[in-house]
């Protein structure tokens, strides 16, 4: 328990002081670029170079405020776990390994916090040591190597320029082709991270992992990286990739958004949530506005924690189920819980003046504004309906509609520790959007729409409510209306599947194949002609030997017969 108390004091004083310079940074437009020399052997320097300016800082600071509250959180929720202390330094190193790529301006240092993130996360994801929990860690971690090698190969293209310190390098080599090199080797990283299309089937996977760990990791730690990475090297990105980093996150937040109502597994919702708002930010950033992905990445951090942390309170109240058929009517019994909960919900559908809809409507009118076709304008408003209908699907299924557990003796809201952390959390859910949109942004987003396209996003809003309502509304004589389009359901739900092409797909032909060797070499000719034919063949040796060895009186006085037939011929 002291370990718990000795990082959620450290984390937070930590963040503080950090926002607090990073205010200081943002008002004096200053950077700072420290540089250690770790290690100098005559004319070899190994320098470590670490670049604090407003941007870093403020994540920074985001990153250890949210860790701290989880480090909190996890004491009581992880309470009577035999290794509560080993869970705490694995936390403690997956966000160290955050704050070493955040600071990295240069690709080496970025790719140790990059490949840190990856095995701890491993770590986690496998904590719980069940067979879910060994494919799922295996999953991410296979799905994150594709990513480390991309940054493996664009540090080897780095090396046209004498350093690694790419930061140096962006204004520089922006239209030459190696940079464009970099720059697919880059999104490719950036892609595996974030899950985006085709390597989202590891995200909602990763849910094997307990929920701490969820709330930090689909916050601000693991797959903030890989849009972290995007905004840093945004400069360097030709007009074709950013059309393809356009499509592509597009359309994993279509299909996430699409999937989460479709899907009963609580976590996997918020986890495909977490996947959709993902999309957004990459696509704002193909967009160009860099600016606007940073201040969503912070204000989606705080919701989306606090979001993960009342479903492990539900979860942990309902002991340990998961799926949402299954509650009901909790906000009789967890009015706390679900009032957090909701106004999570409320931010992340961007309802006016929560902190989701500074940064989630200002994206989206920035998009109104810029030449586009209507493809790219559709999936931009149905996304934004679709997040709200999972979202009030969601609460109904819940919160609002009819109890059906089992017992009610379960629910009790006695978690303290646990509401503690989530009211720390909850203040800056509801202010972060407005004080970051005064402070990131130093000449506000001059906006000019007609008012149809103006008041276009609360209209989405309103539908998708009204659909999310309307597909979830129990009756007496409910039928669940996604069993009637059963293919459609298993497809949406199964993302497109994803899965089938990333798992199920490319594990089922190498076993067959196994199988079929297993059978005609190891147990067929390479038996007959290996180890199986040269113990018969040693074997068949031996006994002859053994037959000799023991007549051996008999078979001397043989050879001695033959041999005097022999000489009485010859003579």
């Amino acid at each position: 328990m002291k370990i718990c108390k000795i990082y959620f004091s450290l984390f937070l004083i930590i963040s503080i002081s950090l926002f607090l310079m990073s205010l200081n940074f943002m008002i004096l437009d200053k950077m700072i670029i420290v540089e250690f020399n770790v290690l100098s052997i005559q004319s070899v320097s190994l320098v470590m170079n670490i670049l604090l300016d407003w941007m870093s800082l403020l994540f920074m600071s985001f990153v250890l405020f949210i860790s701290s509250m989880v480090i909190f959180y996890s004491e009581e929720y992880m309470m009577g776990d035999s290794f509560l202390n080993r869970f705490i330094l694995l936390v403690v190193l997956f966000v160290l390994s955050m704050v070493l790529l955040i600071i990295s301006p240069n690709l080496i240092s970025i790719l140790l916090g990059w490949d840190g993130l990856g095995l701890v996360s491993y770590c986690l994801v496998i904590y719980y040591q069940n067979v879910k929990s060994y494919n799922a860690g295996m999953l991410t971690a296979l799905s994150n190597r594709v990513g480390d090698v991309a940054l493996l190969m664009s540090i080897a293209w780095m090396l046209n320029y004498g350093s690694w310190n790419y930061i140096f390098y962006l204004e520089f080599i922006k239209d030459e082709f190696i940079a464009d090199i970099i720059s697919v080797f880059i999104i490719l990283a950036a892609l595996t991270k974030s899950a985006q299309i085709p390597f989202s089937s590891w995200l909602p996977a990763a849910m094997a992992a307990p929920t701490p760990v969820s709330s930090l990791v689909h916050s601000s730690t693991l797959v903030t990286a890989g849009v972290y990475l995007l905004i840093r090297f945004n400069f360097i990105f030709s007009m074709k990739l950013m059309y393809f980093l356009l499509f592509i996150s597009m359309m994993t937040m279509f299909m996430s958004g699409l999937g989460a109502n479709f899907e009963f597994d609580l976590k996997k919702i918020i986890a495909l949530s977490t996947l959709s708002q993902l999309g957004l930010m990459m696509s704002i950033l193909a967009l160009g506005g860099f600016k606007l992905a940073f201040f969503h990445l912070l204000t989606h951090a705080l919701f989306k924690a606090l979001l993960f942390m009342c479903a492990g309170n539900i979860i942990h109240s309902m002991s340990n189920c998961q799926d949402i058929r299954f509650m009901g009517s909790l906000v009789y019994n967890l009015p706390l819980t679900c009032s957090l909960m909701s106004i999570c919900n409320f931010s992340l559908c961007g309802l006016p003046f929560f902190s989701g809809f500074y940064s989630k409507d200002l994206i989206v009118e920035v998009m109104s504004m810029s030449y586009l076709n209507i493809f790219v304008y559709m999936i931009f408003y149905i996304s934004i309906g679709l997040t709200v209908m999972y979202s009030l699907r969601l609460t109904y299924y819940s919160m609002v509609g009819s109890f059906n557990y089992n017992s009610l003796n379960y629910l009790s809201e006695q978690h303290n520790m646990m509401l503690k952390s989530m009211f720390g959390l909850i203040l800056f859910v509801v202010v972060s959007g407005s004080i970051l949109s005064w402070t990131v942004f130093s000449t506000p987003y001059f906006i000019c729409l007609g008012k149809l396209f103006k008041l276009m996003a609360l209209i989405m809003i309103m539908m998708g409510g009204l659909l999310g309502y309307e597909i979830s509304k129990f009756k007496i004589f409910y039928k669940n209306k996604s069993l009637s389009v059963l293919a459609l359901s298993s497809f949406c739900s199964l993302m497109w599947n994803m899965p089938l092409l990333s798992t199920f797909g490319l594990s089922y032909y190498p076993i067959f194949l196994g199988e079929i060797y297993k059978k005609s070499f190891d147990q067929g000719w390479f038996e007959y002609y290996g180890a199986q034919g040269l113990s018969d063949m040693v074997v068949l040796g031996t006994k002859f030997f053994q037959l000799l060895f023991l007549n051996h009186i008999k078979i001397y006085f043989a050879l001695i017969v033959i041999w005097v037939g022999f000489l009485m011929v010859n003579f």
